[in-house]
């Protein structure tokens, strides 16, 4: 039909215009559907609605699209007749389920409302992650709102990894997931011959109902639960993580040439004289950054190079989709996922020593008082002068190490200068207010098998400080170049803290007589002023992290709202293109930018939610193999004692950070003493009601190690001593483990005894030839 032909009624829809735009047969907008189907005040069928909106026959399969789309999307519902409804008429809320592994679970609004409480029997209609419709049906006993589910609108698990258990003939898969609380029935097998105990990946082909548990069929049967790597696969398959690289992947990375050649340095600036260098950890494969700095006049150059990534994975290529869907690199021990396929991640795009590469530099001039003056983006091509590591910079530069041949000699000047120029970016940074928690970061030692040998404390130089702040300088230029030139771009967000948590961190504070100035909104500065008045205290750990846990996480984001633990008013990521998407997406805004056009990707909020979500995905599944490995660590050591620090309170009992092994298990409430206990979640403490007895975050305990349960993850303590007879050492307390619950607040943990920026996406975790995964080997952007 054409535009003209369109009646007054269609012509009606305030989004007319969009849709003309967006279409060439443009239907009536969601929001004309939504606004009849209020004017209506009542349901309406598919007939009548195609009547009100002047729709005739040939556009009805379109238009049913655009329905199913919005009932997808739970705008509308359709009621027992097949008429169309508003939900929020109908009282229904639509929403997002959590399962929780004792079987219960929650709604999480859309709309960002108070979750639904749903009991046992409303999750036996729905899995972990599923979208539905629900209604509230009243309170619970602890006062919450109680929901019904009335429609589930997505299913959002297809596929299941777990074990299988076979009871009396019958064949059931335990997911491995705790929030998916219902076994799922194998339909029986030929093909696939299983045995109880081993690990699996379940189909779902028929999901469940009021009246059905779900059933699914075994696709591929991983192996036993204890062969080594086993808890990664599982993490891999339970976290959907991609793994394996599509075969269009394949050819386009087969088609790209083994080394960069002459032709591709058309339109670079030669940099390959300049000695610029790469510094990361001894174990590190991928490099994509170099630097330099010398004097200029009364100020400094700085010179950052990051590898060119752009060049070779364009948009709409396979390698883009790819990189896109799976966000970052998976850093697990002794294994990575990468986000590009190991030609380009270790090959073309790592800028390996005395090879040409094609980078893109952010060349600065900086002052001594550490202010960017002025700064220029541009292609280049250029020649690492050496692979250089954080140990063997920093035992030069400190004089514990001469260097060994006539290159590192060479280099010794530049080195220098970056060091010069570090101390001066140091301090613009303390001007600035960043926020510097002290925090501690550990390295499992592997054995032969596979499994942990010890796990270590990482102590962190300032060689790694070196190339953080060089890293975030960069960052901030390539923010200031694109918000200068209006291109959108996905910026790292960091807000401050909200009004709720903000409450919660002051009256914490003052059971302390301490206080955090800034009024209804502190800056960074005012939490380092106080971060700074508390350090020589005793219970400056517990200060600190309570601190920390009342800021929000970062994200990425199209609406540039400034970074607050940086204390910087704009913020990007451009310096790990290699491992991170929104820095590839970087590079192609400042590209587009220096040739004059735009670079719109598709929409920035969606993309920027996705980016998010996949370095959550990141956090949860590495966290996993972690936890999985440190329970399997200590079973071999049930029965023993430690001295620990409460790392969190919770409803059910006490986290507790052992000092010696940096493994974290829980004194449940029961084990606490004779005694009813309180949760306290603003004052962080568990309080008896009749002894007094008080378990308060950052306290010292003495525990004996009864349970490490591999099928559920846990690691049970009991007290080993009570609590009145352990000692409280102020030197244990400053070097406690950061409680690994933290992990999604701050943005950058930091090893003991040493301040870090409050960036952790920034960090650049790197694999050893081995596969094995080392924290000192991390770079911090």
């Amino acid at each position: 039909m054409s535009i003209k032909k369109l009646s007054r009624i269609r012509k009606n829809d305030p989004h007319f215009e969009r849709e003309v735009a967006r279409y060439e047969r443009p239907l009536p907008s969601r929001e004309y559907v939504l606004q009849v189907l209020v004017d209506q005040g009542k349901p309406v069928s598919f007939e009548q609605l195609c009547a009100l909106l002047d729709i005739n026959t040939l556009e009805h399969e379109m238009f049913q699209r655009r329905l199913a789309a919005m009932e997808r999307e739970a705008q509308l519902m359709r009621n027992r007749k097949g008429s169309y409804i508003l939900p929020e008429l109908a009282s229904l809320i639509a929403g997002r389920v959590e399962g929780h592994a004792d079987g219960y679970g929650f709604l999480v609004p859309d709309d960002g409302g108070d979750d639904l409480f749903l009991d046992a029997k409303q999750m036996s209609k729905v899995l972990h992650r599923d979208r539905a419709l629900a209604r509230v049906v009243g309170l619970d006993r602890k006062g919450r709102r109680e929901g019904e589910i009335v429609e589930v609108l997505e299913r959002a698990n297809s596929r299941v990894v777990g074990r299988v258990m076979i009871e009396h003939g019958i064949t059931v898969v335990v997911p491995e997931n705790r929030r998916i609380n219902q076994d799922i029935l194998v339909t029986p097998d030929k093909k696939h011959k299983v045995k109880a105990g081993q690990v699996v990946m379940v189909e779902i082909i028929e999901q469940p109902s009021r009246h059905s548990q779900p059933i699914g069929t075994i696709v591929e049967i991983l192996g036993n639960y204890a062969d080594p790597g086993m808890e990664i696969e599982i993490a891999l398959r339970k976290h959907d993580l991609p793994f394996e690289f599509s075969p269009k992947v394949v050819d386009e990375t087969k088609a790209l040439p083994d080394k960069v050649r002459k032709s591709e340095w058309d339109g670079r600036k030669d940099l390959r004289d300049l000695p610029l260098v790469t510094i990361d950890g001894e174990t590190a494969r991928d490099f994509d950054d170099a630097v330099f700095a010398e004097k200029k006049g009364r100020g400094w150059r700085l010179v950052v190079a990051i590898a060119d990534v752009s060049h070779y994975v364009r948009p709409g290529m396979a390698l883009d989709r790819d990189a896109m869907e799976r966000g970052n690199s998976v850093y697990f021990p002794r294994r990575v996922i990468p986000m590009l396929p190991e030609k380009l991640s270790n090959g073309l795009c790592s800028l390996n020593p005395e090879v040409e590469r094609l980078a893109m530099v952010c060349d600065m001039d900086i002052n001594n008082s550490g202010e960017i003056k002025a700064y220029t983006f541009y292609p280049a091509v250029f020649r690492s002068q050496a692979r250089l590591t954080y140990n063997q910079v920093w035992d030069w530069l400190s004089g514990q190490a001469e260097p060994e041949n006539d290159l590192h000699r060479a280099l010794q000047p530049q080195l220098q200068a970056l060091y010069a120029l570090f101390k001066i970016l140091l301090k613009a940074r303390h001007k600035r207010g960043a926020i510097d928690f002290e925090t501690i970061e550990t390295m499992m030692l592997f054995n032969d098998q596979g499994k942990i040998d010890n796990i270590v404390p990482v102590y962190r130089n300032n060689a790694h400080r070196v190339i953080e702040e060089c890293m975030l300088a960069a960052n901030v230029c390539a923010s200031a170049f694109l918000e200068e030139h209006k291109q959108p771009c996905l910026y790292r967000v960091h807000e401050g803290p909200t009004p709720e948590k903000l409450e919660g961190l002051r009256n914490f504070l003052k059971e302390f007589g301490l206080g955090l100035p800034g009024g209804e909104a502190p800056s960074a500065k005012d939490y380092g002023v106080l971060l700074e008045k508390i350090k020589p205290r005793p219970d400056a750990q517990l200060l600190q992290t309570v601190m920390l846990r009342s800021l929000r996480q970062a994200m990425y984001s199209p609406d540039n709202v400034g970074h607050f633990g940086l204390s910087y008013e704009h913020y990007t990521h451009f310096t790990s293109p290699i491992r991170r998407y929104p820095d590839l997406l970087v590079h192609r805004s400042i590209k587009a930018v220096l040739d004059g056009a735009r670079y719109t990707p598709g929409k920035w909020d969606e993309i920027g939610m996705h980016c998010s979500m996949t370095e959550r995905r990141a956090d949860e599944a590495t966290r996993d193999v972690n936890n999985w490995l440190k329970c399997y660590y200590m079973q071999d050591r049930i029965g023993e004692e430690f001295a620990g620090t409460i790392a969190s309170v919770v409803p059910f009992g006490v986290f507790v950070a052992l000092d010696s092994v940096y493994v974290e298990g829980l004194v449940h409430v029961s084990e606490l003493g004779e005694d009813y206990f309180q949760y306290d979640n603003v004052k962080h403490q568990m309080l008896g009601e009749r002894s007094g007895q008080r378990y308060r975050l950052g306290d010292r305990l003495r525990v004996r190690l009864v349970r490490a349960d591999l099928e559920s993850g846990r690691i049970d303590f009991v007290l080993a001593t009570p609590p009145a007879t352990m000692e409280a050492p102020v030197q244990k307390m400053a070097t406690m483990p950061f409680p690994r619950s933290l992990a999604k607040t701050v943005e950058k943990p930091a090893a003991k005894g040493v301040s870090r920026s409050a960036d952790k996406s920034a960090r650049k975790p790197k694999s050893s030839p081995g596969g094995k995964k080392h924290s000192l080997a991390k770079k911090h952007h």
